[in-house]
């Protein structure tokens, strides 16, 4: 069909987006189209790099140039031409921003509505004056607790959090809060230069000089002798004493280094604030209730437990029936989630990445939208067996209600429900980054170098293993965390445990006390999750397993490196010397640009290289530094096959699936699944100990059923060295592999916390009160 306004497809032609090679394909609109291919294939730069970037760039196209410095923008896509495209909107698995302030009720919305309930229709004490919504809301002055902002908690500092050695001198470092450096001893010298005892244990000192030091507000000038070395001259300067709380406070506060506020962070003692008891808000929004609560009490109720508070009082046309009608709607599609469980004072960094993708995907059911194509990545992750089919429910409306739901999908039975598939490979980086198959799902059969159809049609095959008998027990008994209350569990030594349940059940949290316990007993703990390897795009593949050591080392012993008298450092883009100061090795400068959003854009003197001429000059095997950090892990395996320390660096991240990313791969461009694969890969690498446990949250989140196969293969191989592994999981074929299971529930929040059914697979397959026996029991 000629492409056109009535044509129901959207078409692409000519995607060069990352490892896509000149792709053309067309998608239906108005239908659940799901991407599919092992991880790295392309899929993602298909739905996200390519469609969803187009649909940003030509609704941004018509946005005032002034507005559009406000908006993130996706980039251009490497594509020659989309048609049939509506506007867009991406729900993607990013993790939360770090601020506390964002919540359950901030990103959906709740919170407004709970605000306006309590503003419209509270209880006010006789004489109260009525407030506005914005004064029941912690992130706002009007509401906020003046003594801690809004925060909830106090920060503080105690002569044992800046002093943890009191032998110690101050000479010696007693003060550890202080910066090291010429700093401190600028301040051991003004303190000596004011007649304090400088080498005297701190212990010994008078209290009174001790709280002086510490704690004063007094900042007194003082004329310094700097004592250093005898052959050095060294003039007198006036010196300004600050205490060491004042520049730990002030750090923490101002500093815009991320580095330097986690260090003074270490120095505080966090309190509950004294004035709000917690809550947050200001005296005058805690004195009003709604159905005998306050707004914090309403706010810290799970969303299943508030919808039940507040669904008395829907009936009728009052402003109470209204906002309570509204709320109980939008809480019913969150439960319907599986996310009932949680309260909207939930803090969003401490949410997964798949449950803040649910409460995105819930809000969005209710805005009301239609012609907009969603796109969504792993709408699965993170959700147990039996939330699945309310997921498809849910994205089964949107469809329903007018709009193209394009979703990247490893699991396989929510594939099966979709109307359409697009499948790319046939393998990943380099190998892939083809459209194997555009079609329904049943047509897939018909493509045999898919690896997606052998696991979506059922062709794989796997032999029953006879679980392993536990070495020995980890006994945890009267647990009490979070919605584990007095909780008794044995957990296997020496085997492959799977923990499993429905969100929310508490799995994560059994998981950590397993760990702490481990640790407190004096064993090596190893936990593998999904936070990112580095927080900076200078983070990277190469640089976080220690490779990029051995490459820098390699460049620095040719025989150029040496005649130029280039050490290690040189060759590395972090520091200057080797690399470019154009971008301080950073590869693109920024461009302002008046009354446009800033662009970034390769660096005109190294052209992304990064490094400095000269640096670029030595070569190793007639490639320089800038070449081999191009090199996908696959072809770095085959450049540095025979320098041992790198081989096995490079085998590790092979063995994970992990060849088709490039050895200077940004860490901030890995999603959390590659991150933990990375992290596994590096303890992979390292010389086997035995006796380890490793913890592992999710780990086959992100991976295609075979790269999933692949990823057992290395945690049975771990078991076999004698080593400990617990995962948290939801894939039903790596628990079926496992030696134990233990299953906690029955539901999520107050109604889970308890260990419903434990065993063998089998015996828990078979168990009639877990809600994962009948999944289990279905590939097993």
């Amino acid at each position: 069909m000629e492409s056109g306004s009535d044509d129901p497809f959207v078409r692409v032609r000519g995607a060069r987006e990352h490892n896509l090679r000149n792709v053309d394909v067309a998608v239906p609109r108005d239908a659940l189209v799901a991407f599919t291919g092992v991880s790295g294939s392309g899929k993602s730069s298909l739905a996200f790099g390519t469609i969803y970037a187009e649909a940003q760039r030509r609704y941004l196209e018509s946005v005032a140039p002034y507005a559009r410095r406000l908006l993130n923008q996706a980039g251009t896509p490497a594509v020659d031409d989309i048609t049939g495209l509506p506007p867009a909107v991406a729900l993607e698995q990013r993790r939360s921003v770090p601020s506390s302030r964002s919540s359950v009720g901030t990103v959906t919305t709740l919170s407004n509505s709970l605000r306006m309930l309590m503003s419209r229709a509270g209880q006010y004490p006789p004489g109260a004056e009525r407030l506005d919504s914005d004064a029941f809301s912690p992130n706002t002055p009007a509401g906020a607790c003046p003594a801690c902002h809004g925060m909830g908690e106090v920060h503080d500092v105690t002569e044992e959090s800046l002093v943890p050695d009191p032998s110690l001198s101050i000479r010696e470092g007693a003060i550890a809060s202080w910066p090291g450096a010429w700093m401190g001893k600028n301040l051991r010298d003004i303190l000596a230069t004011l007649g304090h005892d400088i080498d005297r244990p701190w212990r010994e000192l008078p209290q009174e000089d001790r709280d002086w030091i510490l704690f004063t507000d007094e900042q007194p000038v003082v004329t310094v002798h700097p004592v250093r070395e005898a052959h050095r001259t060294h003039r007198t300067y006036q010196g300004t004493y600050s205490s060491a709380k004042r520049l730990v406070m002030r750090t923490f506060a101002d500093s815009k280094s991320e580095a330097q506020r986690d260090r003074a962070a270490r120095f505080l003692v966090s309190a509950v604030c004294p004035a709000c008891g917690g809550l947050r808000l200001r005296r005058e929004a805690l004195a009003v209730t709604f159905a005998g609560r306050n707004v914090a009490e309403l706010a810290s109720l799970p969303l299943s437990a508030l919808a039940e508070v507040l669904r008395p009082h829907t009936g009728g046309d009052g402003p109470a029936a209204v906002l309570c009608r509204d709320l109980c709607a939008r809480i019913e599609v969150l439960v319907e989630l599986g996310l009932g469980y949680l309260s909207m004072a939930r803090s969003s960094p401490t949410l997964s990445s798949g449950e803040l993708q649910r409460l995105r995907l819930a809000t969005q059911l209710r805005s009301g939208l239609f012609g907009v194509v969603y796109v969504l990545d792993e709408p699965s992750a993170g959700l147990h067996p039996a939330d699945t089919v309310a997921l498809l429910s849910v994205l089964r409306r949107l469809r329903a209600a007018g709009n193209s739901v394009l979703f990247v999908e490893h699991h396989m039975d929510v594939v099966r429900h979709a109307d359409w598939i697009v499948d790319v490979g046939p393998a990943a980086g380099v190998r892939g980054g083809r459209v194997l198959h555009s079609g329904p799902v049943e047509g897939l059969r018909n493509v045999p170098e898919s690896v997606t159809r052998r696991h979506l049609f059922g062709e794989v095959v796997r032999e029953p293993r006879e679980p392993r008998a536990p070495s020995g027990w980890l006994k945890l008994r009267d647990v009490t965390r979070h919605n584990l209350r007095g909780l008794d569990a044995d957990v296997p030594l020496g085997v492959l445990t799977a923990v499993t349940g429905v969100s929310g059940s508490g799995k994560t949290t059994l998981v950590n006390v397993v760990g702490e316990t481990a640790e407190g007993n004096g064993d090596r703990v190893v936990r593998v999750d999904q936070k990112p390897i580095g927080r900076t795009p200078r983070s990277n593949l190469a640089t976080y397993t220690g490779l990029f050591d051995t490459v820098r080392k390699l460049f620095a012993d040719t025989d150029e490196a040496r005649r130029r008298g280039y050490n290690a450092g040189r060759f590395s883009f972090n520091v200057p010397g080797g690399r470019c100061e154009n971008c301080q090795g950073d590869g693109y400068v920024t461009v302002e640009l008046l009354f446009l959003p800033s662009t970034y854009s390769p660096c005109p003197v190294c052209h992304g290289a990064r490094y400095a001429p000269e640096t670029l000059e030595v070569r190793y095997r007639d490639a320089t530094i800038a070449q081999v950090l191009e090199m996908t892990v696959d072809e770095a395996a085959g450049f540095l096959a025979d320098v041992r320390p790198a081989a096995r660096s490079l085998r590790a991240l092979r063995d994970v699936g992990l060849g088709y990313l490039r050895l200077g791969q940004p860490a901030t461009e890995l999603s959390g699944g590659e991150a933990q694969r990375v992290k596994l890969a590096a303890e992979l690498q390292r010389a086997a100990r035995g006796r380890t446990l490793y913890l592992l949250d999710e780990p086959t989140a992100g991976l295609h059923p075979a790269d999933t196969d692949l990823l057992m293969r290395h945690l049975h191989a771990l078991v076999d060295g004698g080593n400990t592994v617990v995962v948290v999981e939801h894939d039903m074929t790596v628990v079926a592999d496992a030696d134990h299971v233990i299953d906690m529930g029955p539901e999520g929040g107050d109604r889970g916390g308890r260990i419903v059914a434990r065993g063998t697979p089998a015996e828990v397959a078979a168990d009639p009160d877990s809600r994962t026996a009948p999944y289990l029991a279905a590939v097993s």
